[in-house]
């Protein structure tokens, strides 16, 4: 039996429609408030200090992927250079221009998404409070991950799954009835961008087409069309303007990332709520299969999150914001089943109710639980580990800088916040340990990606004032660079420590500098620091 469309539901007798529109609106005012509050006040989260730092080098004339490494497309950086520009023209600080950017980009797709679900009538006919939960949903559980790559990317494909779910209920392309052809190619446009920013996405458009097909729809639509025409036209971009991506940046990923896998069994382990959160999703939709009057839109949802979880297994890292596009369509399924059972059933509550509801509060309080760290450094700042080494670098009034660290964050925000120079084209040790990792297996490796000496080269071109080792790490970066060019060696042997804490030992360069050293390096074979 096919589902009813949420077209032939009779629109909601709600008599107190104006009075939920003022309660959802207000509740996500709240929601924004705190979310703002938190972005503003908090420090930068590491990723998006160091795609500020690129995109402002790259406005500075330095090559992407050659004078600064970057693994990610180019896209990311490019968006990241729109608020550098628009903070240079106000003179403000980068924060307070890119967090409210990325906000109001993901919360326009929320409205989009909201207004184009009105059509259906219903409990779509108000678009206040389907705007309010989306919307809501987008800034909660992300918790401190705001504004990362995957974040924008389920917002910018929230139009197009409901636009696909469209063309479920007609069983052929809504494209001239349902919305206009202009509707239809910026809803693929904006996915096809959202899936540039991590091309692995694409697997999402491969496996809604395949459900596309079940339908008797075929792929030669508006919507798919323009997502493609999009991807393949950024492509082009990339190998015009970047070629060294494809010539340097995806070669070393792929060589040397794999040092920041995890085994599968502790991603599994990590993803159990995740999974679990699916698995009553589908249940769900399993239950209501012959009723539930917007079917189509949460398999679309459902469908979406499972290939998202599929390409977060692929990914390897045990990183929250990697498992987000995941999960906030899974909990927008839960959602809207939640909204059409209480509807559909008079606001009877059973139990299928109450386990969705139940999975909807449980991940939003986790992820809660996750923005707590940032809310009370947010409403009182204390020392933090990364706030001491700025402060000792303020102290010392240093003018550059570099840490010996995975951890991004003794970079970034470090150099943002002090405008220190950063004493490397890396944005922390990461590719160092790929390379001692891959060694372990491919002695050859160290020839074709050279890491440690390009570190030990930019090191002792730059000459950081100050040092900082991070001593939890298993990997000893000074012995393998010491090792690998005794010119870093010798200008190491300059470095005194002068604190020591949480893990980390803070050194500073004496007298003379590193000048001797480097005139010595650059009469032998030249590095090759391109």
């Amino acid at each position: 039996m096919t589902p009813i469309s949420s077209r032939a539901l009779s629109p909601i007798a709600l008599t107190h429609r104006p009075l939920v529109s003022a309660i959802s609106l207000l509740f996500f005012a709240s929601v924004l408030g705190v979310v703002l509050f938190i972005a503003l006040r908090s420090p930068l989260k590491d990723d998006i200090a160091w795609l500020l730092y690129v995109a402002r080098r790259w406005l500075a004339g330095r090559e992407l992927y050659i004078d600064v490494i970057e693994v990610n497309p180019p896209l990311i950086v490019w968006i990241s250079a729109i608020p550098l520009e628009i903070a240079r023209w106000l003179s403000i600080d980068s924060q307070f221009v890119a967090m409210p950017v990325f906000l109001a980009a993901v919360l326009g797709c929320a409205w989009w998404t909201a207004s184009l679900l009105r059509g259906e009538g219903g409990m779509f006919a108000e678009r206040l409070p389907v705007f309010a939960a989306v919307g809501s949903a987008l800034l909660i559980l992300p918790a401190a991950d705001l504004g990362q790559r995957e974040h924008l990317l389920v917002a910018a494909f929230l139009p197009y799954l409901v636009l696909f779910a469209h063309s479920l209920d007609e069983a052929r392309p809504p494209d001239a009835k349902r919305s206009s052809v202009v509707v239809a190619l910026m809803a693929g446009a904006l996915a096809g961008l959202g899936c540039a920013l991590k091309p692995r996405y694409g697997a999402v458009f491969a496996m809604l087409e395949c459900l596309a097909l079940t339908r008797g729809l075929r792929p030669w639509r508006i919507m798919p069309l323009a997502a493609g025409a999009t991807l393949v036209g950024y492509a082009g971009l990339v190998a015009i303007l970047c070629p060294a991506y494809l010539r340097r940046a995806v070669p070393m990923a792929l060589a040397l990332y794999g040092a920041t896998d995890v085994p599968f069994l502790t991603l599994l382990a990590d993803s159990v709520l995740l999974l679990c959160g699916q698995a009553v999703a589908v249940g769900l939709l399993w239950l209501r299969r012959r009723s539930l009057t917007n079917y189509n839109l949460m398999l679309t949802l459902v469908v979406f999150a499972a290939t998202s979880t599929v390409v977060c297994f692929v990914d390897g890292k045990d990183w929250y914001y990697h498992r987000l596009p995941a999960t906030v369509a899974t909990v927008l399924a839960l959602l809207l089943w939640t909204a059409t059972e209480l509807i559909q059933r008079r606001w009877r509550i059973r139990w299928p109710l109450v386990v969705a509801g139940l999975a909807v509060t449980v991940f939003c309080a986790l992820s809660i639980q996750q923005l707590e760290p940032e809310a009370v450094e947010a409403v009182a700042p204390r020392q933090t580990t990364v706030e001491r080494v700025e402060q000792i670098i303020r102290a010392e009034h240093a003018r550059t800088y570099i840490a010996f660290s995975e951890w991004i964050a003794l970079g970034f925000p470090v150099v943002n916040e002090t405008g220190v120079t950063w004493a490397s084209r890396f944005d922390s040790m990461w590719a160092l340990k790929g390379e001692v990792w891959r060694a372990r297996f491919d002695p050859a490796a160290a020839k074709e990606w050279p890491i440690a000496r390009w570190v030990a080269h930019d090191f002792i071109a730059g000459c950081p004032e100050i040092a900082v080792v991070d001593t939890r790490e298993t990997t000893k970066y000074i012995s393998v660079l010491s090792a690998a060019d005794p010119a870093f060696a010798r200008v190491w042997s300059r470095y005194r420590p002068i604190a020591s804490f949480n893990g980390l030992v803070v050194y500073r360069r004496g007298r003379p500098g590193c000048l001797d050293v480097w005139v010595a390096a650059e009469s032998k074979p030249a590095v090759d620091a391109r």
